[in-house]
């Protein structure tokens, strides 16, 4: 075995290489090395700057934002994005968003049941069988933005969202189409990559939907889907949770606006009553499920069978949330369990029933010159939380705040007693006016608390 050198051979042999290093360069190549270098500065961009001189301030004012949250944050979850939350006439809420470059900026509907966002699109816009004329809907106009792609058919993102748009199949058109089913209307068109524009944030190649053929729709607003999908806005804005606070009963396109708040902050919200979103059906994927329990008319627990409550395997049964759904909604059999124990809690009121045959609302009851007292609607979910919906809140007047006052919940069929596929009670907007209602989709649950909005 070979001994190993000496400390003091190696520190010998160190020096003298440095020495051998250093008298390389003589003198005189000492004294003419420069004191300064000096190297071009050139300016780069991300992304090829805009010409128009307006959105090119807006790009290097969204780049010193960012920069100035990195320096002072770090790391850590960007501040919540809020955005003005409005009440419409025809029963939803919506939200202004701004798409392309130069942005464009529309209105959406406000639609936790659905999962695509989606624009009335180009200048060949059409409307069939609608309330509205095609003429008087706002559109986006692709051709005017010069941050815009189509999403091709071959984009393996489409294979997702389009069945029939497979790549290698001879039907795949040069675009991702799509045709998308709401209530009674639909919606066909084609997907583009675009940006999308708030004031603190730009989200680029942001999926949205260019329709250009609506059937018997009954606004003239875009879809905001913030259902539990790739395409929500939400998911793709990579949120940790969002909330609303809706503040209006009178569907009267009242520009007293509440908020909308995107957040990228995780943990509880003070104040908050939590409950776990339930898992999904395989055929209802994208609808927020609430573990409910049960639900109370006043201090009576209502005998609605347990079926009802939860969703089986087959996405019949349960109770979802609904942001898009104006009044709400319960199936027949458990409508008549509601109404029949709410018509005995009301029946010091006299009924109306020429009301009900004409606003297809009921039970309807005159409170002209009388003290309303209307039982608490009360839903009661897993973990002992309660959501009380009062009376005067959930009952829909037609003259506030005495007069004409009806139960405002759907049915397909009170007379119907079969077990129908689907969610058989749908929590819809109406009953969640004055509350904080936040969509925890990082922990998966359900946050809410009463309040003025």
């Amino acid at each position: 075995m070979a001994s190993s050198p000496s400390p003091s051979f190696l520190l010998l042999s160190l020096f003298t290489l440095f020495s051998l290093l250093f008298s390389a360069y003589s003198s005189e190549e000492i004294e003419n090395t420069p004191l300064t270098i000096t190297l071009p500065l050139t300016p780069k961009f991300a992304r090829k700057p805009s010409t128009d001189p307006v959105v090119f301030l807006q790009q290097l004012a969204s780049a010193s934002k960012s920069r100035a949250h990195l320096l002072k944050y770090g790391k850590t979850s960007p501040p919540p994005l809020k955005t003005p939350l409005y009440p419409m006439e025809y029963g939803g809420h919506t939200i202004p968003l701004s798409l392309g470059t130069p942005p464009q900026k529309l209105s959406y509907l406000v639609d936790t049941g659905s999962t695509v966002v989606w624009t009335p699109c180009t200048t060949h816009y059409q409307c069939i069988n609608c309330t509205v004329s095609a003429k008087d809907v706002p559109f986006f106009e692709p051709q005017l933005s010069t941050s815009l792609t189509n999403l091709s058919c071959k984009n393996p993102i489409c294979n997702t969202v389009c069945l029939r748009c497979k790549a290698n199949s001879k039907n795949c058109p040069q675009v991702c189409t799509y045709y998308l089913q709401y209530g009674t209307g639909a919606e066909a068109g084609y997907y583009l990559l675009e940006d999308l524009h708030f004031p603190e944030k730009t989200i680029r190649n942001f999926i949205v939907g260019c329709t250009t053929i609506g059937l018997r729709e009954t606004y003239i607003d875009g879809m905001a889907g913030f259902g539990r999908s790739m395409l929500s806005l939400p998911v793709q804005m990579r949120v940790k949770k969002f909330a609303y606070c809706l503040n209006s009963h009178y569907f009267d396109n009242t520009r007293n606006s509440s908020r909308l708040i995107f957040d990228y902050r995780d943990g509880d919200t003070i104040g908050l009553s939590y409950t776990p979103f339930l898992k999904n059906p395989p055929d209802s994927p994208d609808y927020y499920y609430l573990n409910v329990k049960n639900l109370m008319l006043g201090n009576k627990i209502l005998p609605i069978p347990s079926k009802y409550l939860a969703p089986g395997s087959n996405a019949a049964g349960g109770l979802i949330i609904d942001s898009g759904f104006s009044f709400g909604y319960m199936a027949g059999p458990v409508y008549k369990i509601v109404t029949n124990e709410l018509k005995k809690q009301m029946s010091k009121y006299r009924r109306l029933y020429a009301s009900e045959e004409e606003y297809g609302l009921g039970p309807c009851y005159n409170f002209t010159g009388r003290k309303i007292e209307i039982p608490d609607l009360i839903y009661r979910f897993a973990g002992g939380t309660t959501m009380v919906v009062p009376g005067n809140r959930y009952f829909k007047f037609d003259t506030e705040p005495t007069g004409i006052g009806c139960f405002p919940v759907d049915t397909d069929d009170a007379k119907n007693l079969e077990f129908t596929p689907g969610p058989s009670i749908i929590l819809g907007n109406y009953m969640q006016v004055n509350h904080y209602i936040e969509y925890d989709l990082k922990n998966n649950r359900f946050g809410f608390r009463q309040q003025n909005c």
